[in-house]
């Protein structure tokens, strides 16, 4: 039987700079022996991607948002995270459920509690190994967004709504400290490449 697998999930607000390490972990990982899973939220299977369309460029109710995004996250679950997870495999997420409460919670004032529920419902015995928080500031965040691709709707937010998003993954950090890991993104690429390294060796 093979040993259960490891959850990873990357987090931070648009523009941390979560996506640039994403290949460097799962090298990382790969060079020590294990089978990488990697995927994203919302999305990761065929009707996640579906869904992901519409919540990142379509308006809909604050509610409907978050049920959708739960809504994604139970197939995901489903198809890709537990099968690799009970394979023995390891699996790195780009975003989980702690985006919802950051994202939805935080920036759009939905209340936790609703989340709360949701998260119960949806994977009540499912959790993160380790969770990596990539902080930096809202001007570098706001910097790096404007250099690059066509921005979703989340991105084109005011400063305001990435200032209490932020602050939500900040209060997600406080409440679960045994897996998060808050990583200074700010610092250079190999100085947060180390602190990836010791984050990755405490599980």
């Amino acid at each position: 039987m093979a040993a259960a697998g490891k959850f990873i999930t990357f987090e931070g607000i648009d523009g941390a700079g979560k996506s640039t390490h994403l290949g460097y972990v799962a090298d990382l990982l790969a060079a020590r022996g294990h089978t990488v899973v990697m995927t994203r939220e919302p999305g990761g299977t065929p009707l996640g991607e579906k869904l992901r369309e519409l919540l990142l460029h379509e308006k809909m109710h604050l509610e409907t948002e978050a049920l959708l995004m739960f809504a994604a996250r139970r197939e995901h679950i489903a198809q890709v995270i537990e099968p690799a997870l009970k394979r023995g495999d390891w699996v790195i997420s780009d975003r989980f459920t702690d985006a919802t409460f950051a994202y939805q919670g935080g920036g759009r004032k939905l209340d936790i509690g609703k989340l709360s529920v949701l998260e119960q419902w949806v994977h009540p015995h499912l959790q993160p190994d380790l969770t990596l928080l990539f902080d930096v500031p809202l001007e570098v965040a706001r910097t790096r967004l404007d250099a690059t691709r066509t921005l979703d709707k989340f991105e084109r937010e005011e400063a305001e709504f990435f200032a209490a998003t932020r602050e939500g993954y900040l209060r997600r950090a406080a409440e679960f400290p045994g897996r998060f890991r808050v990583i200074d993104s700010t610092r250079p690429i190999p100085e947060v490449h180390k602190l990836l390294e010791e984050a990755l060796a405490s599980i």
